[in-house]
């Protein structure tokens, strides 16, 4: 059973994607990935967020680019939480992505992360610390991996 949907609007976000699964690889969290375009395949995609739950699924990652109106229509299309990606894009650097993905109407919420790899990093943290409210063995881990990164901050030396 897969806690975590990742879903792409185009396999062309998969390169940013990347830092996403790495991460929830490195987690050991079930995941599973798919490409839904919420404009070329709505009614695929509202079918699949409709079951996701049924299959174990507790929290939904989009990216998309662009007029990025997936996370937005997986949002309206369930009750878990639904965390965006905004993709980089060649036109406008992804701000097209970030204000579709962020300017939601109210009571369809959306967790945005950052443009592009770091954001797509944080969305896999955020997805984890999401599942760590109710899992003790995830909340430490990332209390680990959080130390960890502190621990890697403290050894930098600079000059002298």
């Amino acid at each position: 059973m897969s806690k975590i949907s990742i879903i792409m609007g185009s396999a062309s976000d998969l390169e940013t994607v990347n830092e996403t699964i790495n991460l929830l690889k490195e987690f050991e969290v079930s995941f599973e990935v798919k490409v839904l375009s919420a404009h070329r395949a709505p009614k695929e995609l509202a079918k699949y967020v409709e079951s996701a739950p049924k299959k174990g699924v507790r929290v939904f990652i989009c990216a998309a680019g662009g007029a990025a109106a997936l996370a937005g229509v997986v949002a309206a299309h369930t009750v878990f939480p639904v965390i965006g990606i905004p993709i980089e894009t060649k036109s406008l650097k992804g701000m097209d992505s970030l204000l579709s993905t962020v300017q939601m109407p109210a009571g369809v919420p959306v967790a945005s992360m950052a443009i592009g790899r770091a954001g797509a990093k944080n969305a896999g943290l955020f997805a984890l610390e999401i599942l760590s409210v109710s899992d003790a063995q995830m909340a430490a881990k990332l209390v680990e991996y959080k130390n960890k990164m502190r621990l890697k901050i403290k050894m930098i030396k600079l000059g002298k």
